[in-house]
């Protein structure tokens, strides 16, 4: 079945209308769902090129043929259900607006969540990416120092390392906002964290290593920087015998996981990495202590050995 358009969804770019939606993301502060946006909207721009794609295009056929095209570029399944549901999440938003009747076009293609491969490492894998010489290699031995700090950091996310400043850092605590769901974090300052920034040069006003100066648009920058570690990590993880592929978003999966063998309690790793989705827990569990989350971290750290 086709999807059925009022007069002037034929006459709407998908570019234009996405473009609005990408626009209000930004200056609402969802710079990262503006980003997972503007891909979707490139990648179904690019499957449908030379013609600029509009409303008129979502229908069974062409989605079914965007699905395979995807797959042929060797898309895993998740990585397709992403832009499909992102896709139809603003075609949902035009059928509200009465520029299309609503019609699932989306019913044929896949929008699930395949459960993904292992991310974590053991606490005896974290320990052999750390203790890895590599005195030798030093781009190799900066990416497996940022990947530790991420770990040690109670898995920050890199983005949220990358813009630490150095005044965040004050008696003993670093104290910040995660970008992803806004809530405000505080973490102990360790020895492990020191030992890694003290072989580095200050990038002021940075706190770590990763970025430098002031620079007008960091986010670039950043995604350059994230690049090109996981680039590294990969090298890493192949020395240290690592099965799966490194790369900065495995330190995160890793806290978690070391936390979760330990016996820490759900609740404490879920406010130990600021995350806004335990909500059983929050029923009950309004917030911790952050010392208490700061001995937990002290028990990962020091289960490595």
């Amino acid at each position: 079945m086709q999807t059925i358009t009022t007069p002037a969804a034929a006459g709407v770019l998908l570019g234009d209308y996405m473009g609005g939606i990408i626009a209000s993301l930004r200056a609402s502060g969802h710079a990262r769902t503006s980003e997972t946006y503007s891909s979707a909207l490139s990648s179904f721009s690019k499957f449908m090129a030379p013609k600029p794609p509009t409303l008129a295009d979502f229908t069974d056929d062409t989605l079914q043929a965007y699905e395979g095209y995807l797959l042929g570029r060797g898309l895993v399944r998740n990585s397709v259900s992403f832009y499909m549901r992102i896709l139809r999440a603003v075609y949902n938003r035009a059928a509200d607006a009465g520029l299309v009747a609503f019609q699932h076009p989306f019913r044929h293609v896949y929008t699930g969540v395949d459960r993904t491969v292992k991310r974590a490492l053991s606490a005896a894998e974290v320990a052999r990416v750390r203790d890895l010489p590599l005195a030798h290699l030093p781009q190799l031995a900066y990416a497996r120092d940022m990947f530790m700090l991420s770990f040690y950091l109670r898995g920050m996310s890199f983005i949220d390392m990358a813009l630490l400043q150095r005044d965040q850092l004050r008696y003993g605590r670093v104290e910040y906002v995660r970008r992803k769901t806004g809530r405000s974090m505080s973490v102990a300052w360790l020895p492990e964290m020191q030992a890694i920034v003290d072989r580095y040069p200050p990038a002021s006003p940075y706190l770590l290593p990763l970025i430098g100066g002031r620079m007008p648009s960091v986010r670039p920058a950043c995604r350059k920087v994230a690049y090109n570690i996981n680039r590294r990590l990969k090298e890493v993880g192949c020395l240290a015998g690592i099965a799966a592929p490194l790369t900065m978003y495995v330190a995160r999966h890793s806290w978690a996981s070391a936390a979760y063998s330990r016996g820490v309690p759900l609740s404490v790793i879920s406010e130990g990495m600021g995350h806004d989705s335990e909500h059983t827990t929050r029923i009950y569990l309004a917030s911790l202590d952050n010392d208490e989350v700061d001995r937990a971290n002290r028990e990962v750290i020091s289960s490595l050995g």
